[in-house]
């Protein structure tokens, strides 16, 4: 877990369904989704409380998402993510990531123990620019 093995691994795969995604801009989620859309993942919104996020329908829950999702991004309280983690386990999601400051170790060895790649109380926005920026520096960017 939070290995950068791991983080790059989550951060190639790029259909994220982001639980606790909020419709105002102003929020954290919001704004990593965002970030993650205009850098080339699909966002896919859950949250029961709004109707869509940015022209995307939103879901009320993760057996609600009719299509194949690589990772389940977590912007809810710690005592929330076993739920969500064993959703994403039975929706055969390959990855959870953990928020920062969303931290369940217990649902993060669940999550292990079933396969999935786990990262814990790290921003995907900031991890993806960190290695964006690690590959600039010593000029492995694509062009």
């Amino acid at each position: 877990m939070n290995e950068p093995e791991t983080i790059g691994k989550i951060l190639s795969m790029k259909k994220i369904a982001v639980v606790g995604l909020s419709d105002n801009p102003e929020r954290p989620s919001f704004k990593v989704a965002k970030y993650l859309e205009e850098n080339g993942f699909e966002i896919i919104p859950v949250n029961p409380s709004i109707d869509s996020w940015m022209g995307h329908k939103s879901f009320p829950d993760l057996p609600s998402v009719l299509q194949k999702v690589d990772v389940v991004d977590i912007f809810r309280k710690s005592e929330a993510v076993p739920e969500i983690v064993k959703q994403a386990i039975a929706i055969g999601a390959a990855a959870v990531w953990m928020q920062e400051g969303v931290v369940n170790a217990p649902a993060a060895a669940e999550a292990e123990a079933s396969g999935l790649l786990v990262v814990m109380g790290r921003c995907m926005m900031k991890e993806s620019r960190r290695i964006l920026s690690d590959l600039e520096r010593t000029k492995q960017v694509p062009r």
